[in-house]
């Protein structure tokens, strides 16, 4: 398979998966929380074949934790908690919530295409200067950077929920 086709069906996968979870008001279960994870969970399983630690190998991935780790703080910033009326909590996911999670999932498609088409021996050129070992270390990046987004988007989820259940009928941003 290539690196564009895992790329697209990874994080095709990831994204549907969370917007189809947080867009607009939804209730916040153990389930909707775990289902993301669960979703990355498989694509590790399915598309992270070695696990290179040569060279810069083993920084990149860590920079791809690193950035997803951000980016997945960020997008849940955008994602507002609060409790209904009736004690159930809720959150919203709007339009600038979609956008990260689009941008990013667009933008490592958008990077495999172009390692295969637009800018391979650039890439192996980079590769070389920097000792990056080959393609599965830039598809674990990816793949860790989507597990990080969606661990940090969980993670700050679930401090939201605990947050509005020891101050009951507040909002949380």
């Amino acid at each position: 398979m290539s690196q564009f086709l895992a790329a697209l069906i990874a994080s095709g996968t990831i994204l549907i998966i969370i917007l189809a979870t947080d867009l607009g008001r939804r209730r916040v279960t153990v389930m909707r929380m775990a289902r993301s994870v669960i979703a990355v969970a498989v694509v590790i399983g399915i598309f992270v074949h070695s696990f290179p630690t040569q060279g810069n190998d083993l920084s990149l991935q860590l920079v791809g934790i690193g950035t997803g780790l951000i980016c997945g703080l960020a997008a849940a910033a955008l994602l507002p908690a609060h409790r209904s009326g009736s004690g159930e909590l809720y959150t919203v996911g709007g339009l600038g919530y979609a956008l990260v999670w689009i941008v990013l999932s667009a933008g490592r498609v958008v990077f495999a295409y172009g390692a295969e088409h637009w800018f391979a021996e650039e890439l192996v050129r980079f590769s070389i200067d920097y000792r990056i070992s080959g393609p599965d270390t830039y598809a674990n990046t990816f793949v860790f950077m989507s597990l990080a987004m969606v661990l940090a988007r969980t993670g700050v989820l679930l401090a939201k929920t605990r947050r509005l259940n020891a101050a009951p009928m507040t909002a949380v941003r």
